[in-house]
């Protein structure tokens, strides 16, 4: 059944782009740090390389980059757009990456602010700019999805080392007086699932004279219950795809391009099974970048739209997942 309000926005997403650090490390080199090997790390998840940033690099700078390719690719100049929502768990700066992106890529008039919903942050960033493009309250907005996990791995840990890269994506969303762009969501979450997925945070106590303690900010590395995860992905990912195609009024069969958030193969096969999607309408890149959170689904959409794989026009079903625990599904008309 549609639920009122989830359905199509006058907004239409126009452009893509994407960035990925240059330094790329496979499977078997990680053998130097773990206890793994290529077949075991791809036949568990589907993942072959990842990116990681340098030292000396932010990610901020991956994020701006993504933003303007995504400009560019929608020949939209930067001062036209009014919005920036930059969907990250691994900011440079704890108060937030997107006024800084914004500055960055010239959108000097624009309103910019980070959006924290881990792995599903992209999806949530695109339903939330679409609300302020349909409301007029907006014209042009710029949504990035960026990470840098390898930040906060265990690099000790072959469960978790093995799956994250950094990288980022971004799409240009612009109101639309015409047909609409997004054709209906769904969003969710539950906290009853945050001991299965998190980043803790780990203070020091330290003390203030006779007055009182407080703690120094530190964080624990990611900490996941791969099991807990993989069941909840499989069944909560299908129902809430189904939820926003029943708010976008279209079926399975109207879907050109299935397109998740690229932590698992497995669960990618699961999900699309069990929409009854074949693999072939599949959108990954998960063997080369690995799980890159926020910055997975726009990292994989950029090269599928630049190939000329995915076409103006063309229906893609979107949903994201992850720590919250939140899930959540988009179904838009590219172009």
């Amino acid at each position: 059944m549609a639920v009122a309000g989830r359905g199509a926005r006058q907004a239409r997403l126009i452009g893509v782009g994407s960035c990925a650090p240059d330094i790329r490390v496979s499977n078997a080199e990680l053998e130097q740090l773990v206890d793994t090997s290529d077949e075991w790390i791809s036949k568990r998840t589907g993942i072959r390389a990842r990116h990681l940033l340098k030292p000396e690099q932010g990610l901020s700078e991956l994020a701006s980059k993504a933003a303007a390719n995504a400009l560019e690719n929608a020949g939209i100049d930067a001062s036209e757009v009014d919005l920036v929502i930059l969907a990250t768990s691994s900011p440079d700066d704890l108060f937030g990456d997107a006024a800084c992106v914004a500055r960055s890529i010239g959108a000097n008039g624009a309103v910019a602010f980070d959006l924290t919903a881990a792995c599903s942050g992209f999806l949530f960033g695109v339903n939330t700019a679409a609300q302020f493009l349909h409301s007029g309250a907006y014209k042009t907005a710029v949504v990035v999805g960026a990470d840098a996990l390898s930040r906060w791995v265990d690099w000790s840990d072959r469960n978790t080392c093995v799956l994250f890269g950094d990288g980022a994506g971004a799409v240009v969303v612009q109101a639309t007086d015409g047909e609409p762009g997004l054709l209906g969501f769904e969003m969710h979450s539950n906290g009853d699932g945050r001991e299965d997925l998190n980043l803790g945070y780990a203070g020091e106590t330290r003390e203030l004279a006779s007055i009182t303690s407080v703690t120094s900010g530190s964080y624990q590395p990611i900490s996941m219950v791969g099991k807990e995860v993989y069941k909840f992905a499989t069944s909560k990912v299908p129902e809430v795809l189904e939820e926003a195609l029943g708010n976008a009024g279209v079926s399975v069969d109207d879907v050109d391009w299935l397109l998740l958030h690229q932590a698992n193969i497995r669960i990618m096969e699961t999900v699309a099974k069990k929409l009854g999607i074949p693999m072939e309408k599949v959108i990954s890149n998960l063997d080369e970048y690995g799980n890159t959170s926020a910055g997975s689904i726009p990292l994989a959409l950029d090269p599928a739209v630049r190939s000329g794989k995915v076409k103006k026009g063309d229906t893609i079903a979107m949903a994201g997942f992850g720590a919250g625990l939140s899930w959540g599904a988009a179904v838009v008309r590219w172009g």
